[in-house]
């Protein structure tokens, strides 16, 4: 525990905003060289995002059939300097800073596991990849091929995200997640002198809300929901512009072309006006299918000879196991740290889940299965 949690402070107290690259591009450095006695690392460098770091561990066995793919990011919500309001500290039974749960403790986790799978010489089958990406917390637009590439090589992937609940649940189906921006374009006029000539941008915007919010449909597993939405320009102007932008969720990637069908569908109410309608699926949902459910199995029943019941779940965030589990990758979420709070002040991690989530991950990797024909 000890030399885990001092790698596990380090890491946490170099901050990684995902939209500042220096610090990014820094953590990236500090795992490059923290793992570089273990394994061949290269860092995929990115012009307009941080760094991504790819890892492959030399482990005992003579003899390596196929890939094992641990999936992860460095990157953070966290702006830079919320170290001096949120410092990495531990108490009795939990550990706390900026992304502590999301994800950095998944990232120690899966360091000592692949330590002690050297430490302890036992023979690994297959490659062992660690990847981790820069740019997961703002849709992964840079490391997205290289993610799908190395899945396509993989015979699972172990996604390295905090578990779901203080009893660790890991995750076997995600919603997919999306965004639309709704542009209206109106007709301007004094409010006072004018009225009449004016097509409120504001009004026939809130109409298509209305309409936009009928999508939701819960039985489903969709969710429609505007989330900023601008217009105007001072109150005594009607207002020519405003826009609306648009978060999606669909349990299932067979609503995704329906739901996008209907987004392009809508028609202004006021003639007057005009819509603009962009955006789509940005991650597709991880679907709970069949080679899903076996991955799961197997967790289970290792976590089992642990004495740890290992539960499963589905949530309506989106991590890069979508983008996997969506090229038919066996794909299982949530095998990080235990404990509560991402994203926000109170984010922790529970001290006493560490050693059997690394004896987890580890014994997945010797009974991960074998690459698909």
């Amino acid at each position: 525990m000890d030399p885990l949690l001092a790698f596990l402070g380090k890491l946490v107290e170099i901050e990684s905003p995902s939209d500042h690259k220096p610090s990014v591009d820094r953590c990236a450095e500090f795992l490059a060289d923290s793992f570089s006695p273990l394994a061949a690392v290269r860092l995929h460098r990115a012009r307009d995002y941080g760094n991504h770091l790819r890892a492959e561990f030399r482990l005992p066995g003579r003899r390596k059939e196929g890939q094992i793919l641990l999936l992860g990011h460095h990157d953070t919500v966290y702006p830079q300097g919320t170290l001096r309001h949120m410092p990495f500290r531990t108490t009795a039974d939990r550990a706390y800073g900026p992304g502590v749960f999301d994800m950095k403790g998944g990232i120690a986790i899966a360091f000592f596991a692949l330590q002690a799978l050297r430490d302890l010489d036992r023979p690994i089958a297959r490659r062992i990849v660690l990847q981790l990406n820069s740019d997961e917390e703002i849709g992964s637009p840079s490391s997205r091929p290289l993610t799908e590439a190395e899945a396509k090589k993989s015979a699972a992937v172990l996604v390295l995200e905090p578990s779901a609940g203080l009893d660790g649940k890991v995750k076997t189906a995600r919603k997919g997640v999306g965004s639309y921006l709704l542009r209206v374009q109106g007709r301007a006029a004094h409010a006072g002198l004018d009225f009449e000539a004016g097509a409120s941008a504001i009004l026939e915007l809130s109409r298509q809300l209305l309409r936009i919010s009928s999508f939701t449909d819960l039985a489903r597993g969709i969710t429609v929901s505007p989330g900023v939405i601008t217009g105007g320009t001072r109150s005594n102007v009607i207002p020519e512009n405003a826009s609306a932008e648009i978060d999606i969720r669909i349990a299932r990637l067979s609503d995704a072309a329906r739901l996008d069908k209907k987004f392009h569908s809508l028609r202004p109410q006021d003639r007057r006006c005009s819509l603009t309608v962009e955006g789509g699926l940005n991650r597709p949902p991880l679907e709970r299918s069949a080679a899903v459910r076996q991955l799961y199995r197997q967790a289970r029943r290792i976590a089992s000879g642990l004495g740890i019941p290992l539960g499963e779940t589905q949530v309506g965030g989106g991590s890069d196991g979508n983008f996997t589990a969506a090229l038919g990758i066996p794909t299982l979420d949530g095998l990080g740290a235990v404990g509560e709070g991402a994203h926000s002040p109170q984010e922790s991690i529970l001290l006493n889940r560490l050693p059997d989530r690394v004896a987890l991950i580890a014994q997945l990797l010797l009974v991960c299965p074998e690459p698909q024909p």
